[in-house]
């Protein structure tokens, strides 16, 4: 029975996350998606009492996907500068592999939700900030590598980019990839974010 719950919990967050990417710009109702899933809207609030609680769902979904992979990449044995540039490719590899993800992360398929929701995207780049900064700290001392500007405005500025990169993304209706040009983007950021080391 709980499998069942949880196959179904699991395919309804699956077609809410395709009809965000089938229909940028569009708000989803809880019809339209009872019929993507081919239940009645009161089976899915069964599952969900509101649709505010599918997007906490696929928020959830979203955090742990990149968080555990942030932990993997801080723990490794790489250079500071090779984990920030790891970060922030994951995320942006994830959005382009996950399009109606992006407009999550945007908050574009957000308005008018609950403000809990956009405020739990508002932690998650707090954390990629904070995860960036706690890197960059470490390298100072580890590495010896030290920021053109201080480690919060280096990490601010790293996540900016990639907020940016995002919202080109969905503005596009995904026709401009987060990745395009990443690899040279990234070498003039880095430039631009770390002092050589002397």
């Amino acid at each position: 029975m709980s499998e069942n719950k949880l196959s179904r919990r699991e395919q309804i967050l699956q077609a809410l996350a395709r009809m965000l990417e089938g229909n940028p710009g569009q708000r989803i109702t809880t019809a339209a998606l009872a019929k993507e899933v081919g239940v009645s809207e009161a089976a899915l609030y069964r599952h969900f009492p509101s649709k505010a609680r599918m997007f906490e769902g696929l928020i959830g979904f979203i955090e742990e996907t990149l968080f555990s992979r942030v932990t993997l990449i801080t723990h490794s044995d790489s250079p500071a500068t090779r984990q920030c540039e790891q970060i922030l490719t994951l995320i942006l590899a994830f959005v382009e592999r996950n399009p109606g993800m992006a407009r999550i992360l945007t908050g574009d398929a957000l308005s008018g939700e609950t403000d809990r929701l956009r405020g739990r995207i508002h932690q998650l780049f707090e954390r990629v900030e904070t995860q960036l900064k706690q890197v960059l700290r470490e390298a100072e001392a580890r590495e010896g590598l030290r920021t053109v500007s201080t480690v919060g405005i280096s990490a601010n500025l790293m996540t900016a980019v990639v907020e940016g990169r995002i919202r080109q993304f969905v503005r596009s209706e995904f026709q401009k990839r987060p990745t395009e040009n990443w690899n040279d983007q990234w070498q003039r950021l880095a430039a631009g974010v770390f002092r050589p080391l002397t």
